[in-house]
């Protein structure tokens, strides 16, 4: 009930900017910090499934074609690929770090697709890339902690008490 709960919460916050919460008119991109903290302690396959799960309804919420599914996807998949190579610990630098990577390749990987899709030029893609891409990073990042700590708490709560 938590997990739905907290994804839902993250998904009605992507669309409001609340004073201080916008960079270069980009806010932090909530359901890709969700994905990163629930991928981050499972396996690659969960990572994937839920990060096309949470990119369909990010596309459902902005989009009427698939571009956040895939990248979505991606995050899931090396977020729980970093995990399993134990390159991080469980504190809040590392989860930031892992943040601000992961949305540099979602932007990235649909930076491709708007690319593959040919509407626009791609020095207009670029262009908008670059921008969009460390204003969601930098913003994504700072707001981390928040969401996976008390995400993390309570997994960890019902892990035990399934054992």
């Amino acid at each position: 009930m938590v997990t739905i709960g907290s994804l839902v919460i993250c998904a009605m916050l992507l669309p409001i900017r609340l004073p201080g919460m916008a960079l270069l008119d980009h806010g932090p991109n909530w359901l890709l910090i969700w994905v990163v903290a629930w991928s981050i302690k499972r396996t690659m396959l969960q990572g994937a499934i839920a990060g096309l799960a949470v990119g369909l309804i990010q596309d459902g919420m902005t989009a009427p074609y698939p571009s956040h599914a895939i990248a979505l996807a991606c995050v899931g998949i090396l977020s729980a690929r970093i995990k399993k190579q134990r390159y991080i610990q469980e504190d809040f630098i590392s989860v930031a770090l892992i943040v601000f990577g992961m949305a540099v390749v979602a932007e990235t990987v649909m930076a491709i697709q708007f690319g593959i899709m040919g509407d626009r030029k791609l020095a207009a893609i670029w262009t908008d890339y670059q921008r969009i891409a460390l204003a969601s990073a930098i913003l994504s990042s700072l707001w981390a902690p928040v969401v996976y700590y008390p995400l993390n708490l309570w997994w960890r709560r019902m892990n035990l008490q399934e054992h």
